[in-house]
């Protein structure tokens, strides 16, 4: 591991270790800014950023409020200094949207502000089980009047369009007027990326007794967003408050003047319903009164018990136990739910690089939800896996437009997206990587393998495949110097220092892979239900002479090897580069992609992220373990790890390969990445995919899960820290239990009739006769 990455990872711990909870107990204004981010809520459907309910007066330095919706964005203009045909002409970003959650104290005129006055106690908490924050504060004014503040929030997982907060106030030492200003405020704007600053405008507002609205608009878009609001209280509160209200062009405002007793506990609820749609005819105001009156009815109190019970259910099939290690049994689980959070579940929309726990990245998927994300739900949640491939299938349409956009055939999935249109300004670093389509269609035949989603794959799977396959075989050539082998040249692999080189092996390698599994499942549909392939063959005018052609491309498709080496090229100039000594770059210059000209990295043998070490995971049957470990030791040295996603890789094939120090030291730095903010960046949002990695590392490296041919395989090692681990995961319907300790591993059937895999070379039979094997390891 280079220096600076073990610098990084012996920061001391921001957060103490515990197994359910993230805990903050000091507030500190140089914290806040993390804190906004490690304390978001969100449901896949929208996020909250965790900032606080009373306004803080920083600057854009240390606090950066947000609220967002998934997949609802502005449109802008991409601003080229040189433009050239066939471009992109327009960005997509995610737009920061009304603060809803927006609550003010007041001891007769002076404000409740952290920033004045004297915390006598403070702590924040979000409890990981139940899926709720909380913070309770002690606070006393200038004139020494005490008060107890407790508030609770959440973004309901059971009712998608659902937030709440339970704000409660208790005067210790005086009685006198408390006021309580609610209020959601429509004036907003990004903090990041948008050239317009006010990309939302007002359409209405209303404000009645405890209840009201806003309705926005994105000018560029036409999305149109409400927002209604209810607040409930208790008799003791309702008996001594007296309501005031007011609604402005941008917000809407209720004051609860109370008349407050010492030691008495006064309680509001605020319940908020959040709707949106873009179709000119509707109107989302319905839908969300709809929800706050249902929300309202049901109470505080139990929104709350639906998100326990929600949780326990998550929780039940993907909770990772490690015995021997606090820090990494708490950061399991907090990536975990962060991944829950960030992830939509509508068809319509998929996980973005930040979920939405903020704007950088513009709110954009990439291919690191097919390779990140979607294998921690298809082994875990399938149907979830299935709703984020059929948010591709819906933009199919879109990527057929951008292939033709490249001149090629079939369909070219955007590099960066939220409404399938590709969003990014900067070819060399997006279009060129065509590895995703193969990115997708791998994901997709992973689902299918493990699911046995029939009907997904006569339906959606099967012509994503296809047209994926298409576009290789416009996109590559025989080439009579490769000894008229067929070539991809131009292209780029997960390691963005290198663009536009030919034959890289990755693309290659999975290009080849994606063609071979669309013959597979077109042979499959047409032998297993040949009216819908007939259907689709029909509708996508696709020929026999056509699968034909697929077929005797994939097995022309050029393989990379290097003779004298005896290693995979990572391409075809890739060994001819100035083999820079990594060491030798100080730590102030990284990571390059932000300190070098692109044409000063693209010079050396730098490499930014696992590529041909990817490679050696996804389709790891197709090398034999001394060429791993040969690959291995010749990238490993020359890797930045300048994106988060690079360690969790590593990490695997180091475990694979036997490098046991190796694996378990760069498992480190992905495990806590945003909880101790190893790259120092964690206030921009949380790094969804790095989380998604974290839960690979362990499942496939520490116990060597691999799945080759609709086969399992475990090879399992137990990390010398720890006492013992413990996951789940869905396969061909059934559940199973993996426990590792020391020296051995017990398999459990928990649920569905038969599982079957490999321990090693040992064939392991579940069924209801034979539930669970202890085997040695």
């Amino acid at each position: 591991m280079r220096a600076y990455h073990a610098k990084k990872m012996n920061k001391e711990a921001n957060y103490l270790y515990q197994a359910w909870k993230i805990t903050e107990n000091e507030f500190l204004v140089d914290s806040n800014h993390q804190n906004e981010a490690i304390f978001s809520l969100g449901n896949g459907y929208m996020g909250l950023r965790g900032t606080l309910e009373e306004d803080y007066p920083g600057s854009e330095e240390t606090t950066t409020p947000g609220f967002y919706i998934n997949g609802v964005y502005a449109a802008e203009e991409i601003i080229y200094g040189e433009k050239a045909p066939n471009l992109p002409q327009k960005g997509q970003t995610i737009v920061n949207l009304a603060d809803w959650s927006e609550i003010n104290l007041y001891i007769n005129e002076e404000k409740f502000n952290l920033l004045k006055g004297k915390i006598l106690d403070y702590q924040r908490e979000l409890n990981l089980k139940k899926g709720i924050l909380n913070r309770e504060i002690i606070w006393e004014d200038r004139q020494g009047r005490k008060l107890k503040i407790k508030i609770s929030r959440l973004i309901s997982l059971s009712r998608e369009h659902i937030g709440a907060i339970r704000y409660q106030v208790k005067p210790l030492n005086f009685s006198g007027k408390l006021s309580i200003n609610s209020a959601v405020n429509g004036d907003v704007s990004n903090h990041h990326h948008l050239r317009e600053k006010k990309p939302l405008k007002v359409l209405a507002t209303k404000v009645e007794t405890k209840t009201g609205y806003l309705l926005h608009q994105l000018k560029t878009t036409k999305f149109k967003i409400a927002y209604v609001v209810e607040h409930l209280m208790d008799e003791q509160t309702k008996a001594r408050s007296e309501i005031k209200k007011r609604a402005s062009n941008n917000r809407v405002d209720w004051i609860f003047e109370i008349k407050a007793a010492e030691g008495q506990l006064y309680t509001i609820d605020k319940i908020v319903g959040v709707n949106h749609c873009q179709k000119k005819a509707k109107n989302p105001l319905s839908a969300a009164r709809a929800s706050v009156a249902r929300a309202s009815i049901n109470g505080f109190e139990n929104l709350v018990a639906e998100q326990t019970k929600f949780m326990s259910g998550y929780w039940q099939d993907v909770d990772v136990k490690i015995n021997g290690d606090d820090s990494l049994q708490q950061a399991f689980r907090f990536n975990a739910f962060h991944i829950l959070q960030a992830t939509g579940k509508d068809g319509q929309t998929s996980v973005a690089a930040k979920g939405i726990s903020g704007e950088h990245y513009e709110g954009h998927y990439f291919w690191d939800t097919e390779s990140y994300v979607l294998p921690f739900y298809a082994f875990q949640r399938p149907e979830v896996a299935r709703n984020l491939l059929l948010f591709r299938y819906n933009t199919l349409d879109q990527a057929r437009k951008n292939a033709d956009r490249m001149k090629l055939d079939g369909a070219l999935f955007p590099w960066r997206t939220i409404n399938g249109q590709e969003a990014s300004g900067f070819f060399m670093g997006s279009t060129v990587q065509y590895h995703i389509n193969a990115d997708i269609a791998y994901a997709v035949n992973l689902y299918y393998q493990v699911s046995r989603d029939q009907d997904f794959m006569e339906n959606y799977g099967l012509e994503i495949l296809i047209e994926t396959a298409r576009m290789w075989i416009s996109l590559g050539s025989y080439i009579p110097m490769r000894d008229n082998q067929f070539c991809f040249n131009v292209v780029c692999g997960p390691d963005e220092y290198k663009p536009g080189v030919n034959n890289n092996a990755y693309t290659n390698y999975m290009a080849k892979f994606n063609l071979d599994t669309a013959v597979k499942m077109a042979q499959l549909i047409k032998a297993k239900a040949p009216e819908k392939y007939e259907s689709l063959i029909k509708s996508i005018n696709f020929s026999e002479n056509e699968l034909k052609n697929m077929k005797e491309i994939k097995e022309d498709i050029y393989l990379p090897y290097s003779k004298e080496l005896e290693i995979t090229p990572q391409d075809d100039s890739f060994l001819y580069k100035d083999p820079i000594e990594i060491d030798s770059i100080s730590e102030a210059e990284l990571p390059l992609v932000k300190n070098w000209h692109p044409l000063i990295i693209w010079r050396y043998q730098v490499i930014k992220q696992a590529d041909v070490i990817l490679l050696m995971l996804q389709l790891g049957n197709k090398f034999s373990r001394e060429l791993k470990i040969r690959n291995y030791d010749y990238y490993e040295p020359k890797t930045t790890h300048d994106s988060s996603l690079s360690p969790a890789i590593y990490s695997i094939i180091a475990a694979e390969i036997g490098y046991k120090n190796q694996a378990y030291n760069y498992f480190m730095q992905t495990a806590r990445l945003d909880l101790d903010d190893y790259n120092e960046n964690a206030y921009q949002g949380v790094h969804t995919a790095c989380m998604g990695g974290t839960w690979l590392a362990l499942v496939q490296g520490f116990a060597g899960m691999r799945m080759f041919n609709n086969k399992l395989y475990f090879h399992p090692h137990l990390p010398d820290k720890w006492d013992s681990y413990q996951f789940r995961i869905y396969f061909k319907g059934s559940q199973l239990e993996v426990t590792v300790s020391q020296d051995k591993v017990k398999y459990l059937l928990i649920s569905g009739q038969k599982i079957e895999f490999k321990h090693y070379d040992q064939i392991v039979i579940l069924e209801k006769n034979n539930l669970s094997q202890e085997l040695k390891i």
